[in-house]
């Protein structure tokens, strides 16, 4: 089976035969890429399968999973078709790797926070953590998508206060519309612009750990 989307792997150095471990899917930010995102993640790969991947449309200097037609809206036709092939990946990845389907993570930054919270409300409880830096839901999703229970899933959201690129009060609004959903929310504000702190690095880092099962 050929993969859907161009990513870069890290895996861990001591695989044993017959075991499956967690998986980590991370999404970068409008007019980034794959390897921009593996920064946040160092260390993590004797935990995680850790899958970046690459958005499939170029948005110079880096590429995008969806283009924008008004600030918070998103075109959604494209919007829909990246959802898509992202779960079409991730099903790829299950498929190729001994990937434990119990632990299976999302981290998203901006256009990739984005991505991973409707995939959690897409895939639902399927999906066991999600860490969301900086993003929103959009309204189509919340209105119109098909949207699974997520009791089970826990959501490490966080936003800066100081945003300039999406407001903080969209940080604010995730929160709340999570937590009405029943998920299970750690919600943080750092004194920062758009962009992921080192504080801000730590706690979900240290969220992250707690969450897997070893």
């Amino acid at each position: 089976m050929n993969s859907p989307m161009i990513y870069e792997l890290r895996r861990p150095a001591q695989i044993e035969p017959g075991k499956k471990y967690p998986a980590l899917f991370l999404m970068h930010g409008i007019g980034s890429n794959e390897q921009n995102m593996l920064s946040l993640v160092n260390g993590l790969e004797d935990h995680f399968f850790i899958f970046s991947v690459r958005g499939h449309l170029s948005q110079p200097p880096g590429y995008a999973y969806f283009t924008i037609q008004g600030y918070g809206k998103p075109h959604r036709e494209v919007f829909d078709e990246g959802i898509s092939k992202l779960t079409s990946f991730i099903d790829y990845a299950c498929s190729e790797y001994s990937i434990d389907e119990s632990q299976i993570f999302l981290l998203g930054f901006s256009q990739g926070a984005i991505l991973s919270m409707t995939l959690g409300l897409s895939l639902g409880n399927r999906i066991k953590g999600i860490i969301a830096l900086s993003g929103y839901v959009p309204a189509f999703v919340k209105e119109e998508y098909n949207i699974l229970p997520v009791e089970q899933l826990s959501l490490f959201i966080s936003h800066g206060e100081m945003d300039q690129v999406l407001p903080f009060e969209w940080g604010l609004a995730n929160n709340e519309y999570f937590r009405k959903l029943g998920a299970m929310v750690t919600f943080k504000t750092y004194q920062e612009g758009h962009s992921v702190s080192v504080e801000n690095h730590k706690d979900f880092t240290q969220w992250l750990l707690e969450k897997v099962e070893k």
